[in-house]
């Protein structure tokens, strides 16, 4: 966030970004107000046309009831036929007769029908307009509807809706006795004075059930993917690509809503020209931000970018990296020169720096190598001479011969790496001697592979861990094992593993934790300097690639 960059994109956004914000939160309101006036007004249109079909259903209603209350040819089909019942064919005819002719005054019903239970006897007008499988299937449903009516939870007071061949019709029952009456229609025919609705040119108003099922058209629903809910109360959008504007109310006479899809962009066809402006005005503004930003970028953050790589890889320790010379800016050329003379004295003085650190450390290494116990040497001594009292002059010479070995390679300062075979003999002269010091209560063994003789390590690199055992862990009290294996470890850069372990009370918590968390092990006595001394110039000659790891074995003894 401190970049010049940001800052500069971030000034120009707080200058002109309110006065934009501000446009646009006036056009989005001038865009709610637009849509709350065309659901206002529509839900006043589907008002209106949803109170004509109840109104339309409702006379329906009033002429089944007053029929049925005033026709007595209806209570001659209520009992059961018995031999030829000329009453009962007699009403049955007349009934017919009178449908025909005032059907003809309901123009949203397709028909009126009588049933018989008693009789299973249904009666229909007919179905203008209608095929014969298409009559037939609307005269099964009714039969199955009229034969479980009783078996329903039918709310005399409402229409209900069926099903027949993909298409919903409506459909209402009254009872009298065991006789009943009904209408009978498909929706389509309540719909088309509904078609008069300018809905625009993708928009659409149906019949949709309590379960918000649309009663027609379903294609039209899976190609916007419009959700078919609606509130009574507000506006709601929906849709994919294309929003839709819904609204709806529900019809007082039976489990259906009718619902209209009004398409967002028709609505926002009503907008004022000023409004619509704002848009452009705001993608304008975008367009300019944008041309902003490239202008910056070529003539200004383009060679800052550049500058910042350059010095970012200074700071990595890349100090071959240069900053290239490009048409621009007299001060950028001049930043850039004086960056490159920078960096190339800068890497001439590391130069310097670097091999005085070398010499540094070559010293440092010789002087690590020469710090050595005294106590060795004195306790060495002091075996030769008790050998001498005895008269054991075999083991006189051993150790003599262990002790010059032992001394010459001390003494080789001058080398930073011995091979490992070196370094193995020295650490063996080493356990010879302190064998002496102990008999019988001190063993070792090495084991190596021939083939990793010739390996170059640091001088004193193991003797050192072997030193410390000596110092800690073995006493007169219990005999100590030391085990050294050598062994080189495969992988993309192979490396040897020095494994020192042995048999004695392990380090302590304290020191062990200090160890593994690499912290200073020095105190005013000493102690632990070897151990700092190996650290030390592990870190010299391989920084990173080195590792020593500390440990207690599962049955004591320090590794």
């Amino acid at each position: 966030m401190k970049s010049l960059r940001y800052k500069l994109i971030f000034g120009f956004l707080i200058t002109t970004l309110p006065l934009i914000i501000l446009l646009i939160w006036n056009n989005q309101y001038a865009i709610q107000v637009v849509r709350k006036q065309v659901f206002q007004t529509n839900l006043h249109t589907i008002n209106l046309y949803m109170g004509q079909i109840d109104r339309n259903l409702e006379e329906v209603d009033k002429y089944l009831y007053n029929t049925l209350a005033t026709e007595p040819d209806f209570l001659r089909l209520e009992p059961a036929i018995t031999g030829t019942n000329q009453p009962y064919y007699t009403a049955k005819v007349q009934l017919n007769n009178k449908l025909i002719v005032d059907v003809n005054n309901y123009k949203i019903i397709d028909s009126f029908f009588i049933y018989s239970e008693a009789n299973k006897d249904l009666l229909t007008t007919s179905f203008p307009g209608y095929s014969y499988t298409e009559r037939e299937l609307i005269r099964n449903e009714l039969k199955h509807i009229l034969n479980t009516f009783n078996k329903s939870d039918y709310q005399y007071d409402q229409w209900s809706i069926s099903t027949v061949n993909n298409s919903y019709y409506l459909y209402h029952i009254v009872k009298k006795g065991a006789v009943y009456f009904g209408a009978w229609t498909n929706v389509k025919k309540l719909m088309v004075p509904i078609d008069f609705i300018d809905l625009g040119q993708h928009g659409k108003a149906l019949f949709v059930t309590d379960h918000q099922q649309a009663m027609e058209d379903t294609n039209f629903f899976i190609r916007n993917e419009i959700n078919i809910d609606y509130d009574p109360n507000s506006y709601v959008l929906t849709g994919g690509k294309e929003k839709f504007l819904v609204v709806g109310q529900q019809s007082q006479k039976g489990k259906f809503s009718l619902v209209a899809w009004i398409p967002d962009t028709s609505i926002l066809e009503n907008l004022p020209y000023m409004q619509r402006i704002l848009t452009y005005i705001s993608i304008g503004w975008v367009v300019s931000l944008l041309i902003f930003i490239l202008f910056l970028r070529k003539v200004f953050l383009y060679p800052i970018n550049k500058l910042v790589t350059a010095m970012r890889a200074v700071q990595m320790g890349n100090l071959n990296s240069k900053v290239t010379y490009q048409p621009t800016s007299n001060e950028f050329v001049l930043m850039n020169r004086t960056f490159n003379q920078m960096v190339s004295q800068i890497q001439d003085l590391k130069i310097n720096v670097y091999e005085e650190q070398l010499q540094k450390q070559k010293e440092e290494l010789k002087h690590l190598q020469l710090q050595m116990n005294p106590h060795f040497f004195l306790n060495s001594l002091n075996v030769v001479y008790n050998l001498a009292q005895v008269k054991k002059y075999d083991l006189i010479m051993e150790i003599t011969l262990c002790l010059v070995q032992y001394l010459r390679f001390m003494f080789r300062t001058d080398l930073t790496f011995v091979s490992l075979k070196d370094e193995v003999n020295h650490t063996r002269n080493y356990l010879k001697i302190q064998k002496l010091r102990f008999p019988n209560h001190l063993t070792f063994d090495i084991s190596f592979s021939e083939s990793l003789l010739a390996c170059k390590v640091p001088p004193l690199v193991i003797q050192t861990f072997v030193e410390n055992t000596i110092k800690h862990a073995v006493t007169l009290d219990e005999p100590i094992h030391l085990q050294i294996s050598i062994e080189q470890l495969a992988g993309t850069d192979p490396c040897i593993q020095l494994h020192i372990h042995d048999s004695g009370k392990g380090f302590p918590l304290d020191v062990l934790s200090r160890l593994q968390k690499k912290q200073n092990l020095y105190s005013e006595h000493g102690e632990h300097i070897g151990i700092a001394n190996v650290q030390r110039r592990l870190h010299l000659l391989y920084q990173d690639k080195a590792n020593i790891s500390f440990s207690n074995g599962d049955n004591f003894g320090a590794k």
